[in-house]
């Protein structure tokens, strides 16, 4: 089951709720990447992650909010020229390697083949890029409840997204955990979301958020084997066609000696008494 590109985006741009969730995610996010942080450089997203991209127009090189076929394709930003693109979720019109910061939201827990989906962001991002991933708990309320987004497709634990990213060939470089209100639309909860998100982060083994968040890297290694062995030349291959030098006489010091020794036939002695 995928999610709809009119219900997400009446939840992040319409309803109270979902602007606060944005606000959020988003705040986690550009702690980690700050965007000054990024210029320069590509950022993409994937799913429904455009909420989170906008802080990042002004300083990356080239922003890109990927969405899936059957989620559907909105404009956007509003007002300005045209930065998303619908897709197939394992084929994205972007070149290998070109991609230095990805985000997915909304994009893993409805795929219809997370490993090839993984394998697609891997493809694109570079050596050295990064990706984070934003998934409903498992173990959280907004799973539970099907009045948001987080509520459709598969939940994970912490544990889960990362042995999946692992397998993918990602190393897990953070691990974090937001939206710690209910997935409630009364005002007591909208006000004070942000102070339950700071208490959150210090006691988030007793409160239970609605979000996992693990940040990824791409980690290439050198390419070793006997293609990349180095060839010495020997002193041959470099004297290729140089004449080999001719054996030294013996010293006359060493002829002597022989005499000495009585090594030498006498027959062969030639006086040069008169």
């Amino acid at each position: 089951m995928h999610h709809d590109i009119t219900d997400l985006r009446q939840f992040y741009y319409q309803r109270s709720l979902g602007r606060v969730v944005q606000r959020i995610l988003r705040d986690r996010l550009v702690t980690r990447w700050p965007p000054g942080g990024c210029t320069g450089m590509t950022v993409a997203g994937f799913g429904f992650a455009a909420p989170m991209l906008r802080p990042y127009l002004a300083t990356a090189r080239r922003v890109t909010a990927l969405m899936p076929g059957p989620q559907g394709v909105m404009a956007w930003p509003a007002g300005m020229p045209n930065h998303s693109v619908l897709c197939d979720e394992s084929a994205w019109p972007l070149e290998a390697g070109s991609v230095d910061r990805l985000v997915i939201l909304h994009g893993l827990e409805t795929s219809d083949d997370p490993k090839a989906l993984l394998a697609e962001a891997w493809r694109v991002l570079g050596p050295g890029g990064r990706m984070i991933v934003m998934v409903p708990n498992r173990a959280g309320l907004w799973a539970a409840s099907d009045r948001t987004p987080f509520g459709l497709g598969r939940s994970y634990t912490a544990g889960q997204i990362e042995t999946q990213a692992r397998r993918a060939g990602f190393v897990p470089e953070w691990h974090g955990s937001a939206v710690y209100i209910p997935p409630s639309d009364r005002r007591f909860w909208l006000g004070s979301a942000q102070m339950w998100e700071r208490t959150g982060k210090r006691i988030s083994r007793v409160l239970i958020a609605g979000v996992v968040l693990i940040e990824l890297s791409k980690q290439v290694r050198a390419p070793i084997g006997p293609e990349m062995r180095v060839h010495v030349p020997s002193p041959r291959e470099i004297l290729d066609g140089v004449v080999g030098p001719r054996p030294a006489r013996a010293p006359l010091g060493r002829n002597v000696q022989h005499l000495r020794d009585g090594k030498q036939d006498p027959s062969r002695i030639v006086s040069t008494c008169p």
